[in-house]
């Protein structure tokens, strides 16, 4: 429901991601046993991922299409926490490095700018 409400807030697409990193982190609490899920509300998180993933985002599958798109995911996230910075969003700001870093990319401020590593 949060990220409908995002969407319906001038398509506020920072805060959509911070609810789709949500659902990932849920996503792998459920993949580790650390929580579970029951079917029906499997299909619903699979439908809304899909649909705002690809359908509203625009996004393509990663895993079958060059490592670029990521790239270019990345460097779309790192420019709307510049922007969250720049308006002295810190919250969501924060948010976005550390789900990123969730992801197993650790992004690094330097006075020349960000740049992002992958981490296992």
């Amino acid at each position: 429901q949060k990220a409908y409400d995002a969407m319906n807030d001038d398509f506020n697409t920072p805060v959509l991601i911070a609810h789709l990193f949500e659902a990932v982190k849920q996503i792998n609490s459920i993949r580790d046993k650390k929580a579970t899920i029951t079917k029906e509300n499997l299909a619903l998180l699979q439908k809304s991922m899909h649909a705002f993933v690809y359908d509203v985002l625009g996004l393509e599958n990663t895993e079958t299409q060059d490592s670029g798109k990521l790239e270019k995911v990345v460097e779309m996230l790192i420019a709307m926490r510049n922007e969250a910075r720049a308006n002295k969003d810190w919250a969501l700001s924060d948010t976005i490095r550390d789900k990123l870093l969730a992801l197993g990319i650790q992004l690094k401020d330097s006075k020349d700018g960000t740049t992002y590593t992958i981490v296992n």
